[in-house]
């Protein structure tokens, strides 16, 4: 059923991240809800609104580093391609910046 996508273990850990990310969200917002406000972000926004940003961020970033690999590799005179790993802490960071204060 799977096979049309190579399931390393960093892929696993980002959607694994972003499950429980919509499962925490949903269980915050039942308990409280959001109010719209203004962080940022040019817009007033909700907590969804923040937490769908940050997700389209973060794969932006997670792609953009898969397809510059080869060329950080030319670029910093580096051995191999940089683990996606570096790619995964910095966007859950800019992930959880655009959250809070977005």
């Amino acid at each position: 059923m799977f096979d049309w996508m190579v399931w390393t273990v960093p892929t696993a850990v980002f959607f694994i991240c972003v499950v429980l990310l919509l499962a925490g969200m949903t269980i915050w917002e039942t308990r409280s809800p959001t109010v719209l406000r203004k962080g940022f972000l040019p817009m007033k926004t909700t907590r969804g609104d923040r937490l769908f940003i940050g997700l389209l961020i973060a794969a932006y970033i997670n792609l953009g580093f898969l397809g510059l690999g080869e060329q950080f590799v030319d670029w910093f005179a580096l051995q191999a391609e940089p683990s996606v790993w570096i790619s995964f802490v910095l966007s859950m960071g800019v992930l959880v910046f655009v959250i809070r204060k977005g």
